[in-house]
């Protein structure tokens, strides 16, 4: 069938839109495809710096002929509505069909519409999408008004091997595309896709990303193999190197003995952030004298003068750092605190010294409650944020907490804690394990959450400027993966005291326990467990995240058993019951049932169940016994059954009936001691 090659061949796309390009030109093309009745085999969509393509086979010829039919009014309905439809449908009355409905009879219209030829469609098709293409940043050029990342220079457009007359702005298609722009720039003709990528190989471009990608990292590790070193493996710069170059080639530069004097992760950094370079390691993972630079460009003396160029840029970066470290020195860390009260943390919520403040004193509440030392939590938290009036993370701010860590003269704890409590900064970063480092990274991100939701700076649909959402994650990693008890509602209201914003900090303690709620079904979603589960115990006002996982996790296998499935049916017949009964009554259905007024022997050994299951219910819950808890619940399956078999609750005796349906309450009340049944879904 046939196949539709796109190129849009402009200059250079900036490596960080590349990818999000390609997938928008996907879904945008299978939508219009798929809207316009079209079906295909594979689409697919690739991405180098200077062009965006779009390919899909198995398209056929021509649209598919389809029948469409509408409902019309009743036949007996005023003639307005009738002429209407006739209107509407471009049919004359003896073209309609009488049909009997749920609504009477009705005139129905059956409208055969012919498939065009695809040729004729696609060229509108494609246009729109170019058009309507959205980039983070784009502009415009010369006298026109179209807009694109880049200026666009050519359009390549061909389907069954034909061009496909296509016309955006000032451009018309035709059949061209061009190799590298050093290397092979003259155009060349187009007739496949296989063959286009083929001689785009043969131009020094590939096409595909992922095989930019993987030649990179096979040309860098042969490189360092050979001196028995590493590669840093760094995906991100991986990605952004692959979307700089068409044709890569890895080179094998040197770092000047005396720049290894610097902190490692200031090497790296530097490289990285300025230089677009992989670092080097050694097997212990030690940073070696060499690094890895990507170029563009195939020169005839293997890339000499390049390194030559990249070696004296890296000199000038690095003496800078070295001028930075050096400086950064002379001064104790402490000293650089006064410089935060010059930086603004919001606008709303005052400086970085005072957020230093905050943090402190809620450091000291957290330890204190996990009885960790508060001193050593207060002193830690002081310096945490210090070394943000340094040079150093004044150039390389993603060093902040590191060269804190470097310039404390404090112990390891404190260092290591000082270093640590920015994380964990997403799902693959490494969570702190030692109980400095949490006591101080929980408070760093409890300040933040509080204070935001406090000024109405929440997250609101894919928008979370402040990284609120990754804050909340980070949170209950560092108490899940601690195993920490600590109370959601204490810890935000102490946070929000700190602020003294005079605001209902009681609603904006709501707000924030919602939000976890949310945030911890995503998280235990992604872990397998149901997200009823979690409202149900949320339900309860549990606030504690261990022990809410703790239940649910309890409460999973419970559910899932015979005895939970019949036990949570029975729940739902009698919480229907209770529900229907006290609506009409006006009334709720509460207190002690009595054994004097049952009469028959399913209720009389129900309420005996019940009872008996009060106090070791009750104990197991104390004492944290979620596993026992719910093993004390399965008891109720055989009573419950009997009593649902045997007993009618809506008797004519108005006593009997009060007091079954007090026992159904009993039922209720014994079952969300643990959790809210009623949000379990069946």
């Amino acid at each position: 069938m046939p196949e539709l090659l796109l190129e849009l061949f402009s200059e250079e796309i900036p490596a960080r839109m590349q990818l999000g390009a390609a997938e928008q030109l996907r879904t945008k093309a299978e939508e219009a495809l798929k809207a316009n009745g079209f079906k295909f085999d594979k689409l697919q969509t690739y991405v180098t710096p200077r062009r965006l393509v779009l390919v899909a086979d198995g398209i056929p010829a021509k649209q598919e002929d389809v029948s469409i039919e509408h409902k019309g009014p009743r036949t007996d309905a005023a003639p307005a509505a009738l002429e209407g439809f006739l209107k509407k449908t471009g049919l004359k009355i003896e073209q309609l069909e009488k049909r009997a409905t749920d609504k009477g009879e009705c005139y129905f219209a059956k409208i055969e519409q012919k498939g065009k030829e695809t040729a004729s469609v696609l060229p509108t098709l494609l246009a729109e999408i170019i058009t309507n293409f959205h980039w983070p940043k784009s502009m415009r050029w010369g006298a026109g008004t179209f807009r694109w990342v880049r200026p666009l220079k050519n359009i390549c457009c061909l389907f069954d091997g034909k061009i496909l007359p296509l016309t955006v702005a000032h451009l018309a298609s035709n059949n061209k595309s061009y190799g590298h722009r050093f290397l092979s720039s003259a155009a060349f003709d187009v007739k496949s896709f296989a063959e286009y990528k083929d001689e785009l190989q043969k131009r020094f471009v590939i096409l595909d990303s992922a095989d930019r990608a993987k030649a990179i990292t096979e040309q860098a590790e042969k490189l360092v193999s050979a001196k028995g070193l590493k590669l840093h493996p760094d995906d991100k710069l991986l990605e952004e190197v692959s979307g700089l170059t068409e044709w890569p080639i890895a080179l094998l530069g040197n770092i000047e003995e005396r720049f290894l004097k610097l902190p490692q992760e200031v090497l790296m950094t530097s490289m990285r952030s300025h230089q677009k370079y992989f670092s080097v390691v050694d097997a212990k993972g030690k940073i070696a004298p060499h690094y890895i630079v990507v170029t563009n460009m195939k020169t005839d003396d293997n890339g000499k003068r390049i390194l030559d160029g990249n070696g004296r840029v890296l000199r000038a970066r690095l003496s800078d750092a070295e001028f930075f470290y050096a400086q950064d020195k002379k001064q104790p860390l402490e000293s650089y605190l006064a410089g935060l009260s010059g930086m603004v943390f919001h606008a709303k919520l005052g400086t970085m010294a005072e957020r230093v403040e905050r943090i402190t004193s809620l450091s000291k509440q957290i330890a204190t409650h996990l009885n960790i030392d508060p001193k050593k939590a207060e002193r830690a938290a002081r310096l945490a944020k210090a070394d943000l009036s340094t040079q150093m993370v004044g150039e390389f701010p993603e060093l902040q907490g590191i060269m804190g860590a470097y310039y404390t003269s404090e112990d390891k704890e404190t260092a290591d804690a000082i270093r640590d409590h920015y994380k964990p900064l997403g799902p693959s970063d490494d969570c702190p394990k030692a109980s400095l480092s949490f006591v101080i990274a929980l408070a760093d991100k409890t300040d933040t959450l509080a204070g935001m939701f406090a000024v109405g700076e929440t997250p609101t649909g894919s928008k979370d400027p402040f990284a609120l959402r990754r804050a909340a994650l980070g949170i209950i990693r560092l108490i899940l993966e601690n195993e920490l008890s600590l109370p959601l509602k204490t810890l935000f209201a102490d946070a929000l005291k700190q602020y003294n914003l005079k605001k209902d900090d009681a609603k904006t303690v709501g707000e924030l326990l919602t939000f976890f709620e949310d945030r911890l079904k995503a998280t235990l979603k992604a872990q397998g467990t149901r997200h009823d589960l979690v409202s149900a115990v949320f339900a309860k006002g549990e606030d504690n995240l261990l022990q809410i996982t703790r239940r649910v996790d309890a409460l999973a296998g419970f559910v899932t058993s015979d005895n939970g499935k019949n036990l949570l049916a029975a729940y739902k017949r009698a919480a229907n019951i209770l529900g229907i009964e006290e609506k009409k009554d006006k009334k709720t259905y509460s207190g002690e049932p009595s054994t004097q007024i049952a009469e028959q022997e399913e209720e009389k050994t129900l309420l005996a169940a019940l009872e008996g299951l009060k106090k070791p219910l009750a104990e197991a819950l104390k004492t944290q016994d979620y596993q026992g808890a719910m093993k004390q619940l399965s008891n109720l399956r055989a009573p419950v059954d009997a009593f649902f078999d045997k007993v009618k609750v809506n008797v004519d005796n108005a006593p009997l009936r009060e007091n079954r349906l007090k026992i159904l309450a009993n039922l209720r009340e014994q079952c969300d001691a643990i959790a809210k049944f009623s949000l379990i879904e069946g």
